[in-house]
């Protein structure tokens, strides 16, 4: 079968199993057993959740992971912990001195680099669209926008300030954004995945553990997974799962159904866990047009880059395998794929195109900025929303969310907003902007004209048009 050729072929083999920790404390520390005399009384679930832990039972405690080096920005500088030097944050940097394979892959990913975005347009609508100035904080006296600190940067992290006595600005804390940049300079959040302080396993493969960041309109991974049929296996046989398991490798330690881990992350019987979460994943699907995950990786300079986009596919197929026949899965990337590719020709390449043209007209207004206009929150929705659930709903096999929550409002959009706001432009600016304005129209009727969209001037080809009322008839009569 072609699925396992292809494995074979880009030379994915079995990766042993990492060793266990080997240098663990006999006994808890003094300085943890200090730790504990007070958080014991004063924050009993914490206290609980430690308890309830594997980091308990390997004689790892508060001490530690908080304990702090004298000049670390982040030091606390309070009578409550008399002579210890201890940090409110624990970064991906303190995890990796017990975690180095985990903490290397995890800061080699695309999580870690979470809140590289956060000048991007998203950015741009929270801070000044939706939001003001109006957060002060003592680090932020000039203000910040309350819509940025409590949405984006919960998801995709803050840059984290400390104050003077070792405190954490609240405009920046709490926060276990993905991405966050931490004070010792590392990138990113264990505990955006792996929850404080008991650090469950069970709760990190659990597919509500994405669901923080992994939902909603423009990426609606989480009700996508709970829509498909992994989603629907998932719900019906949880207690077949096996979450607790120390290995939990597919087909070995459960098979009923898959989570998001099982798929992105977990160990199969030929690969070993990763906390590269870019490792199976041939396109990355969040830029206006689908790009392969190797070059997203090159534009953020990370090692990962020199790791082809279809060696991740071939890592990906090794998961189907443990419970799909390789044809299955050969189709199932063949119907994927296509929807890339009908999104990219008949939305994205000349809906980019459209919408520059159109930009280019309202740049002669020297009271035009982005988002003041009704094209640019079409254009946006299009690409960043009903284009990334069409084609994540895809990827994942949630046919609901690809038509109606995708190709379907692609569509509708199009037809009902994108070109008519296109007509209001040119009649709107044709005597002040000719130039732009025949640009526009030019663009506007090659775009309509084009095999996609010239069914909407009534120039539907006679030939496919017969083919499809054939089809018609088939139908009707199948069901006479």
């Amino acid at each position: 079968m072609r699925a396992i050729s292809i494995l074979l072929a880009l030379g994915l083999l079995p990766i042993p199993a990492l060793a266990f920790q080997s240098n663990l404390p006999a006994e808890l520390s003094e300085e943890t057993e200090s730790c504990l005399e007070c958080h014991k009384d004063d924050n009993p679930g914490l206290y609980q959740q430690w308890g309830a832990g594997k980091h308990f039972g390997a004689n790892v405690g508060c001490y530690e992971c908080h304990r702090a080096e004298a000049g670390d920005p982040d030091v606390l500088r309070d009578e409550d912990h008399e002579d210890f030097l201890i940090a409110t944050i624990v970064s991906p940097q303190d995890c990796g001195q017990c975690h180095k394979v985990e903490g290397e892959e995890f800061l080699g990913s695309h999580h870690s680099k979470a809140g590289r975005i956060m000048g991007s347009l998203d950015n741009l609508l929270a801070e000044v669209i939706e939001g003001n100035n109006g957060m002060v904080t003592p680090l932020f006296p000039a203000g910040i926008s309350a819509a940025a600190v409590n949405g984006c940067w919960q998801c995709h992290g803050s840059v984290i300030q400390v104050n003077e006595d070792g405190t954490l600005d609240p405009a920046t804390w709490p926060n276990t954004g993905m991405g966050r940049v931490n004070p010792d300079g590392s990138e990113g959040s264990c505990t955006a995945c792996h929850q404080r302080h008991e650090f469950s396993a069970a709760q990190a493969r659990h597919p509500d553990n994405c669901g923080k960041c992994h939902l909603g309109p423009d990426h609606p991974q989480k009700e996508i997974y709970e829509e498909s049929k992994h989603g629907i296996a998932f719900r019906a046989h949880i207690d077949d799962m096996n979450l607790d398991s120390a290995k939990w490798i597919v087909g070995e330690d459960y098979s009923a159904a898959p989570t998001c881990a099982t798929c992105h992350m977990s160990a199969t019987a030929n690969q070993n866990i990763t906390d590269n979460i870019g490792l199976r994943v041939k396109w990355n699907n969040r830029p206006p047009r689908s790009m392969l995950s190797h070059e997203t990786d090159k534009r953020w300079n990370l090692a990962s880059q020199n790791i082809h986009a279809n060696t991740r596919r071939a890592n990906m197929v090794d998961v189907c395998l443990n419970c799909h026949q390789g044809r299955f899965v050969d189709n199932f990337f063949t119907q994927y794929e296509a929807l890339l590719d009908l999104y990219d020709s008949k939305y994205a390449v000349p809906g980019l195109g459209l919408y520059e043209a159109a930009v280019a007209v309202l740049k002669t207004n020297p009271e035009y900025t982005k988002f003041s206009h009704p094209v640019d929150w079409t254009w946006f929705e299009i690409w960043h929303h009903e284009g990334r659930r069409a084609r994540h709903a895809a990827a994942m096999m949630a046919p609901d969310y690809t038509h109606w929550h995708g190709t379907y409002d692609l569509a509708k959009h199009w037809m009902s907003k994108l070109v008519p706001e296109v007509k209001d432009i040119i009649h709107e600016y044709r005597d002040t902007a000719p130039n732009q304005v025949e640009a526009l129209e030019e663009k506007l009727a090659e775009v309509n004209n084009s095999d996609d969209w010239k069914w909407s001037l009534n120039k539907e080809d006679p030939a496919i048009k017969a083919e499809r009322e054939r089809r018609q008839e088939e139908f009707k009569a199948r069901y006479k």
